[in-house]
C-alpha cells in the first residue's frame, strides 16, 4: 500500500483533495495532511511518503522553496502541484523539479486521479525493477561461492581449462600475477557425532556452519576460501590466498590459521578435526599440487600418536611412501568365522590384526581410511557370497553412516572401535540371512530340475526367487548333491536320453527336442562328451536283438 502526503494551508482544499482521490483503487493506504512547506518537510522526514501533493502558495515555506529542497534532498519523491495562481514562476519551478503534474485549482477528480495514477504507475515499476535487480544480485552473490567452490573442484580434479574460463579467473584472484595460494586438507574427525546431537542430522548446514567458521579466521593479508569435498562429506578444502606477500609468509600464516580455525571449531562446535597443508604456488593451476600435497600431510599424522586434533604442514619425509598394514590376508579366517556365525572368533582375528599394527612405529590416517574402505570391500563380497542380498549391503562408508553405523576415528582405540563396528554390522547381516537359508530346502531346486529338465534353467532363476547369491546357491546344492546345479542338470537329461534312447519307435530328433535341445547335433555332441559313445551307437548297441 501507498502513502500519499497532501500539504495546503486551506483546510477545504485537503479536505476536497480527499473526497476526489480514488485511493482504494489506486492502492493508496494513508493519506497524510501539512498545512504548509516546513511542516510537510517534517512529516516527509517522520512518515516517509512515496507521492506528494504540494499547494504552490502557502505561509511559512511556500511552494517553490520547498519543491527546491525536495530536489535536492529527496530527488527520488514523486510530486503533484496544485496551485490557484497560472504564475509562471510557480510552472518553471515545477517544471525544474520534475514534478508528475501540474493541477489548477479547484481540482477536478480526473485529473487528480490521473495525475496520482500516473506517479503509482512511473512508483510500482521502478520498484519493480528496483527489486529484480536486488534479486538478481542476491542471486549472484548466493551464487559467487559456488562458483568459486565449482572453479577450485576443477582445478584439484584437473578438469579446469585456463583459456575458456577466463572471465571467471578473477572470481579466486588467478588474474593477479602477485597472488598466492596455499590448501589445506580438513578432515572432520568427529562428523556423526557432531551430525546428531547439533545439527539434528543436516549434513549440509554442519558443512556451512564449519566453512564459516575457517573463512572467518583471516587476516587483512591472507583470507581464507573453504568448501567441503564433494566426493567425501568428512573432507573439507580450505584454500589460503595472499596478495604482494612471499611463499614463506603463506605457509606459516596458513598453518598458523589453521590451528586457530580449529581451535574455533573445537570451541563453537565442538568439531575435532585433523588437517594437512600444502605448499604455496604463484598460479591458481598450482591449487592442484597443493592440495595433493595437504593431503599427503594429512595422510601422513600419525593415528597411534593422535589425540584431540592434529595439524601438520607437509614435508618431503611426511610424504615418502612407506609398506602399508592390509587386511586382506586374515579375510579367509574371518570369512570361515563369520559363515559358522562365530562373531567373536572373527573379533579375535581381527583383534590380531590391531594388534600388529600397534606394535608398529606408525600408523598414518591414510592407513586407517584405506583399511577401513579395504574392510568394507572385503566384507561387502563375503557377504553377497554368503547370500545376503545386494539391497541389504552399504555402499562404502557413506552407506554404512545411514543404516546407523558411526564411522567417527580420532584415536588408534576408536579406529578399533569403528573396524569391530563393521565387522558386527555384516555378521548380523550374514546371520540373518543365513536364518533365511534356514527355512529353504535345497532340495526344492533338486525337485524343479527333476520335474523341467527340457527348459532352459539358469541358476538367476533361482537367486532370484530365494534372495541367494550365485555362489552361494551352487555351494548348498553340490555339499548335498555332489553335484554343481548345472552339472545336475546334465546328469538328469543325460539319463533321460538314454531312457528315451531304448524307445526305438523315437527319432533322435524328437528326443533331442524332448530333452529341451533344439539342434540334433548340439544333442549328439552333449551325448557323446558324457558317455563317449554317441546316440546313434548307444541305440544300436541296446536296442539289437
Amino acid at each position: 500500500m501507498y502513502k500519499v502526503l497532501i500539504i495546503d494551508d486551506e483546510e477545504p482544499v485537503r479536505e476536497a483533495i480527499k473526497i476526489l482521490g480514488d485511493w482504494k483503487g489506486l492502492g493508496v493506504g494513508e493519506v497524510l495532511e501539512a498545512t504548509d512547506g516546513r511542516s510537510g518537510l517534517a512529516m516527509l522526514k517522520e512518515h516517509k511518503p512515496d507521492v506528494v501533493i504540494v499547494d504552490m502558495k502557502m505561509p511559512e515555506m511556500n511552494g517553490v522553496e520547498f519543491l527546491q529542497i525536495v530536489e535536492r534532498e529527496y530527488p527520488d519523491l514523486f510530486t503533484i502541484v496544485v496551485s490557484g495562481y497560472n504564475d509562471f514562476e510557480f510552472t518553471r519551478q515545477a517544471i525544474r523539479s520534475k514534478v508528475v503534474d501540474y493541477l489548477l485549482k479547484p481540482v477536478n477528480r480526473q485529473d487528480l486521479n490521473q495525475g496520482l495514477r500516473k506517479a503509482l504507475d512511473v512508483l510500482k515499476a521502478k520498484r519493480q525493477s528496483e527489486s529484480e535487480f536486488i534479486n538478481r544480485n542476491i542471486a549472484l552473490n548466493m551464487s559467487l561461492p559456488k562458483l568459486k567452490e565449482k572453479m577450485y573442484v576443477s582445478i584439484i580434479e584437473g578438469t579446469f581449462k585456463k583459456q575458456t574460463n577466463e572471465a571467471f579467473l578473477p572470481l579466486i584472484g588467478a588474474d593477479d600475477p602477485s597472488k598466492r595460494f596455499n590448501v589445506a586438507a580438513v578432515r572432520i574427525l568427529n562428523l556423526d557425532e557432531v551430525r546428531t546431537s547439533l545439527f539434528h542430522n543436516d549434513i549440509d548446514l554442519l558443512h556451512f556452519a564449519a566453512a564459516n567458521v575457517i573463512n572467518e579466521i583471516g587476516t587483512d593479508s591472507v583470507q581464507c576460501f573453504s568448501f567441503v569435498n564433494p566426493k567425501q562429506e568428512r573432507e573439507m578444502v580450505a584454500v589460503y590466498t595472499m596478495t604482494d606477500g612471499n611463499e614463506q609468509d603463506l605457509a606459516f600464516s596458513s598453518l598458523h590459521l589453521m590451528k586457530r580455525a580449529a581451535a574455533a571449531l573445537g570451541e563453537l562446535l565442538r568439531i575435532r578435526i585433523a588437517a594437512g597443508i600444502g605448499f604455496p604456488c604463484g598460479d591458481a593451476l598450482g591449487i592442484a599440487e597443493s592440495y595433493e600435497a595437504a593431503k599427503a600431510a594429512l595422510s601422513g599424522i600419525d593415528l597411534l600418536k593422535l589425540n584431540g586434533t592434529a595439524i601438520a604442514p607437509y614435508t618431503a619425509e611426511r610424504s615418502s611412501a612407506r609398506e602399508g598394514f592390509s587386511i586382506a590376508g586374515r579375510m579367509a579366517q574371518i570369512r570361515s568365522a563369520l559363515e559358522a556365525g562365530h562373531i567373536h572368533q572373527a573379533k579375535t582375528v581381527l583383534g590380531e590384526f590391531t594388534k600388529k599394527i600397534k606394535a608398529g612405529e606408525a600408523f598414518g590416517l591414510g592407513d586407517a581410511e584405506r583399511i577401513v574402505q579395504e574392510f568394507i570391500v572385503l566384507l561387502n563380497d563375503a557377504a553377497l557370497e554368503l547370500g545376503v542380498p545386494q539391497d541389504k549391503l552399504p555402499s562404502g562408508e557413506r552407506g554404512l553412516r545411514a543404516a546407523g553405523v558411526s564411522t567417527d576415528y580420532g584415536s588408534f582405540e576408536q579406529f578399533e572401535g569403528l573396524i569391530n563396528r563393521i565387522l558386527e554390522f555384516y555378521g548380523a547381516q550374514i546371520r540373518q540371512s543365513a536364518a533365511t537359508v534356514r527355512s529353504f530346502q535345497v532340495s526344492d531346486i533338486k525337485e524343479y530340475i527333476d520335474r523341467h529338465y527340457f527348459e532352459d534353467i539358469k541358476i538367476s532363476m533361482f537367486t532370484e526367487r530365494y534372495f541367494l547369491s550365485r555362489e552361494y546357491l551352487m555351494k548348498l546344492f553340490k555339499q548335498q548333491y555332489g553335484y554343481g546345479i548345472h552339472e545336475y542338470v546334465q546328469k538328469v537329461r543325460m539319463d533321460k536320453a538314454k531312457e528315451l534312447l531304448n524307445d526305438s519307435n523315437l527319432k533322435i530328433q524328437e528326443i533331442s527336442e524332448m530333452l529341451g535341445y533344439k539342434d540334433k547335433n548340439y544333442f549328439s555332441k552333449a551325448f557323446r562328451n558324457y558317455y563317449s559313445i554317441s546316440p546313434t551307437e548307444y541305440r544300436m548297441k541296446h536296442t539289437s536283438g
